[in-house]
């Protein structure tokens, strides 16, 4: 049976992220879907401190055995970071509009300082713009719905917690330790991690490929799940071959 772990994007749930793409996967998988602090289900509170490291722990701890993992944004980075802490749990991993860093700490500051004030809620307009290519929110209209909703509903202390590990992120110099098989999967319209992050991921680990994808920005599983489900099925038949 192949278990497949899935990392959601800062200010998502982890079913608005992947739910489309997943519906898409074979039914006799074991498909894992964390969420990130205080979104989604999981309404804990985060623990001070929270670096991306605590995150990969957390699904470590919480899957048994050998895994594919794909993860969106944040939750790309969890992906690199496993791929890192545990070589021999995961098989192979698929990317998404990530990158080895995101932004800078101004970056995150000034998100910081912008839910603090007004929460997630004042986000959620500029995020549209971020995170979906040109006419994906007039074509599916229920998909980005979903997704601005759970940016709406997320904690704020969560969120907060969840940028302050971002900014703290940088393993490109790491990048050539990771062994097992990378897609790293760019949206050719994401003003986040644009095409040329995931190259820098791709060709940076041993055995990476980019795959860059059309009307896609920076929530490719629910832009693009037919895409991604097939770049997730084609790796996991690459790493059980």
């Amino acid at each position: 049976m192949t278990t497949l772990v899935l990392g959601p994007s800062l200010g998502t749930s982890a079913d608005a992220c992947w739910g489309p793409a997943c519906a898409l996967l074979p039914d006799d998988w074991e498909v894992v879907a964390w969420e990130l602090p205080g979104h989604g289900t999981d309404r804990r509170p985060a623990s001070e401190g929270l670096t991306i490291a605590d995150l990969a722990a957390g699904v470590l701890a919480s899957v048994e055995g050998p895994f594919v993992y794909a993860g969106d944004s944040v939750g790309g980075e969890v992906g690199l970071q496993l791929l890192l802490d545990a070589p021999e749990r995961v098989l192979g991993a698929v990317l998404c509009c990530t990158g080895a860093r995101i932004g800078d700490e101004q970056i995150w500051r000034d998100r910081v300082a912008q839910v603090c004030a007004s929460g997630t809620a004042s986000l959620v307009t500029a995020s549209a713009g971020r995170w979906f290519a040109p006419g994906f929110l007039e074509r599916e209209p229920e998909r980005a719905s979903a997704l601005l909703h759970s940016l709406r509903d997320a904690d704020d202390d969560g969120y907060v917690a969840v940028c302050h590990a971002l900014a703290a992120f940088d393993v490109r110099d790491r990048l050539g330790e990771i062994e097992p098989p990378v897609v790293a999967v760019a949206g050719a319209h994401d003003p986040v991690c644009p095409p040329a992050v995931l190259e820098e991921i791709a060709a940076g680990v041993q055995q990476g490929r980019l795959e860059v994808l059309d009307d896609v920005a920076h929530q490719a599983p629910a832009e693009a799940p037919e895409a991604v489900a097939t770049l997730i099925r084609e790796l996991a038949e690459e790493v059980r071959a």
